[in-house]
């Protein structure tokens, strides 16, 4: 629990800039009284007694000058997002009034509250886990639909009551066993009858399923890189311009008209997506154009997928030279023919080296597009059908500790003969792990690394 050692901490909780409101927040044993300092009520009421919940009036500085008409809000404890005292003192949405209203509730005692510290304080007092904690900020990053229906899955225990199941279950393996060692002359069931082991069995499965959903839980949350490579005219900015459904990048008949990389975000069935445009690769004397290759290059070697566009009416020995380059990135490669609508007839060459993927499209006529973003989906999830707002990891640590605990299980039931302290140790390892993820065992540096990402008045 946060004790009253950990003092009433303060922040602006709305982003920087002008607004209809701006709003600084106070939470822990303090808050209510260090408001009611600068808090002149419009109706006269005291603060600190008064059961309302909202009140009008205006904040005040030490010296009793009116900083700006406000709203306070106040939510005592545990009944609020800390489950300490909080106030929100809700004044108008610009730098002058919000920093003025924190500077005096900084002078009355509060301190300024650190990244993250309002989730961490609600997270140390049990009224989220750790998993809702890292959802609070998925919730705020999201960039699609998908990614904000994958975090409010997560913020509403979805993950967690999967986690707390394991748990369940490693644990009524563990005191089975622990009772075996600590009473061996009790006349107790087998240690690992076939009941149970059926049942560890039956974890295994469910930790394995989880990890599967990992890599696309991730790619929810994260996104991923996609670079369009190809000739100069094969077709990129059109192809940009047709994912985007925006004419977003210069199309021209002339070749080289791309110079550097163009960025657009873009959602590939909930997938949030950096679409990059590239600068035609080729031989070049012009001293720009060779800049823009390089980037180019730079680009395809950082992406998370490459789409290698050839034109079909143009198919040169260039593109062959291209597909090699490319090959050898060890990237995932969707191998496209554009322009087909020029010559419908054009088949992509046999011998170029294997691609992960093949297509068919015409930019300009849209023909293949929604074939080509299916497979383009398909490549970046691995396959793996998830809904957004299903049970799914998406971070790293999450994967690591469900990786080692199913390791761990793993390697009780290779030889449940072994001796009981060896089973007993290899699943208190499990539970270790397991409890990592929602917070149970984390070790303080992870949680100083998950809570120091959040912005301060969170």
């Amino acid at each position: 629990m946060v004790t009253e050692s950990d003092g009433t901490i303060a922040a602006i909780a709305t982003p920087s800039g002008e607004g209809g409101i701006g709003i600084v927040r106070l939470s822990g044993p303090e808050a209510i009284a260090i408001a009611s300092q600068l808090f002149q009520s419009s109706r006269g009421l005291d603060i600190t007694v008064s059961r309302r919940r909202v009140f009008h009036g205006h904040i005040a500085d030490t010296s009793g000058k009116v900083i700006d008409e406000v709203l306070v809000h106040c939510m005592r404890a545990p009944h609020s997002y800390t489950c300490e005292d909080v106030v929100e003192i809700n004044a108008h949405g610009g730098p002058g009034p919000v920093h003025a209203v924190l500077e005096a509730v900084l002078a009355q005692g509060a301190r300024l509250a650190g990244p993250g510290e309002f989730t961490r304080r609600a997270f140390l007092n049990g009224r989220i886990d750790l998993v809702q904690a890292e959802a609070v900020i998925d919730t705020i990053r999201a960039r699609t639909q998908a990614g904000l229906q994958a975090a409010q899955s997560a913020s509403s225990g979805v993950l967690s009551r999967a986690i707390h199941a394991l748990r369940e279950s490693l644990g009524e393996a563990l005191a089975r066993i622990e009772a075996g060692v600590d009473f061996p002359e009790e006349d107790l069931p087998e240690l690992l009858d076939a009941a149970l082991v059926e049942a560890m069995r039956d974890t295994h499965r469910q930790m394995l399923a989880l990890l599967a959903t990992a890599d696309a839980g991730r790619l929810y949350r994260e996104g991923a890189a996609i670079a369009i490579a190809g000739r100069p005219n094969a077709g990129k900015s059109s192809l940009f311009n047709a994912l985007l459904r925006d004419k977003r990048a210069i199309v021209t008949e002339h070749a080289g008209t791309t110079r550097d990389r163009l960025e657009e975000t873009m959602s590939l069935q909930g997938v949030p997506v950096r679409l990059i445009d590239t600068a035609g690769l080729r031989t070049t004397d012009d001293a720009v154009e060779r800049i823009g290759v390089a980037v180019a290059r730079d680009a395809l070697r950082a992406a998370n997928l490459v789409i290698h566009l050839i034109d079909a009416a143009d198919i040169a020995d260039e593109d062959r030279a291209l597909a090699e380059e490319i090959a050898a990135l060890d990237t995932p490669v969707v191998r496209v023919l554009n322009k087909i609508d020029l010559a419908p007839g054009a088949a992509m060459p046999a011998d170029y080296p294997a691609a992960t993927a093949v297509a068919r499209i015409s930019a300009t006529t849209a023909e293949g597009l929604a074939d080509l973003e299916d497979q383009l989906a398909t490549l970046l999830l691995g396959g793996v059908q998830i809904d957004a707002g299903a049970v799914m990891l998406n971070r790293m640590h999450q994967k690591d500790s469900l990786r080692r605990a199913a390791e761990s299980v793993a390697r009780v039931l290779a030889d449940t003969s072994v001796s009981p302290e060896f089973l007993a140790f290899e699943l208190r390892e499990a539970l270790q792990a397991v409890g990592e993820i929602t917070g149970e065992t984390t070790p303080d540096d992870i949680l100083e690394t998950i809570f120091g990402a959040f912005c301060i008045g969170k």
